[in-house]
Parts: C-alpha cells; sequence; structure tokens
C-alpha cells in the first residue's frame, strides 16, 4: 500500500511552474535570489548616506549610520546565503562578520548617546552647526 501512496504524494506535492504572469511574481516573491537582496540593501544604503550629508541633527544622522551598518549587514547575510545555497562549506563568515557589526553598532549607539547628552548638556543644542567646542 505504501508503494502506491508514494508516486500518488509525488505528483500531488510536485511544483508545477507558473503559466501567468501573477504566479512568476508570486514565484519571484516566495523564493527572492541575491539580486534583490542587494537592491534593498543599496537603497538602505542611500538612504543613509543622504541622511549622514543633509541632516544637521546629530540623532538622526546617528540613525543613518545605523542605516549604512544595516546596509552592509543585509549583504553580508545575503551572500552567506548564496554561497550556502552554492554549495560552500565556510559561508557562515557573512554571519559572523554580521554579530560583530550589530555589537559595534550597539556600542556606537551607547557611546553616541553620552556624547549627545554631554554635548546638550554643554551647549543645549544637538544640531551639529551649533557645536564648536574645538573653537577657540
Amino acid at each position: 500500500m505504501s508503494q502506491l501512496i508514494t508516486p500518488v504524494l509525488a505528483l500531488l506535492l510536485q511544483a508545477e511552474q507558473p503559466t501567468t504572469r501573477g504566479g512568476v511574481i508570486w514565484q519571484g516573491i516566495q523564493h527572492p535570489d541575491l539580486s534583490k537582496f542587494l537592491v534593498i540593501a543599496a537603497l538602505l544604503f542611500i538612504i543613509g548616506v543622504a541622511g549622514v550629508l543633509t541632516r544637521r541633527n546629530i540623532i538622526v544622522i546617528f540613525m543613518s549610520i545605523e542605516l549604512i551598518l544595516n546596509a552592509a549587514n543585509l549583504n553580508f547575510i545575503a551572500f552567506s546565503r548564496y554561497l550556502q545555497d552554492a554549495g560552500y562549506p565556510n559561508a557562515v563568515a557573512g554571519q559572523v562578520f554580521t554579530v560583530f557589526i550589530i555589537v559595534v553598532a550597539a556600542a556606537e549607539a551607547a557611546i553616541g548617546l553620552g556624547i549627545v547628552i554631554a554635548l546638550y548638556r554643554n551647549r543645549e543644542t544637538i544640531f551639529v552647526d551649533k557645536i564648536d567646542l574645538l573653537k577657540w
């Protein structure tokens, strides 16, 4: 009896190739490839760089730096997954780098917040233009 059930289940669970445009799009959403992750990471990076270059508020600058670090994390994880699917045995390096970046980002956020609080107490502003502590 089990000899009959196995081919029947294999036929029922067989994946069909999508025939409509919506089916192809849905298949792409369910199984994203490397390019989709790289495009999202590039958008995050561009938004982060634009935030660092155009904003004057130091807290927004720190958040933009976090966006840049998250873009790098997404790249590392995407390439790690891509290499793991390709059969490379040491494809975990991207995940290890991501953990280190998260630790560095947490330390940066803690130290940056301390600096922002100290600057606000001394200058009563968090705008980068107004902070001129090194001028005589």
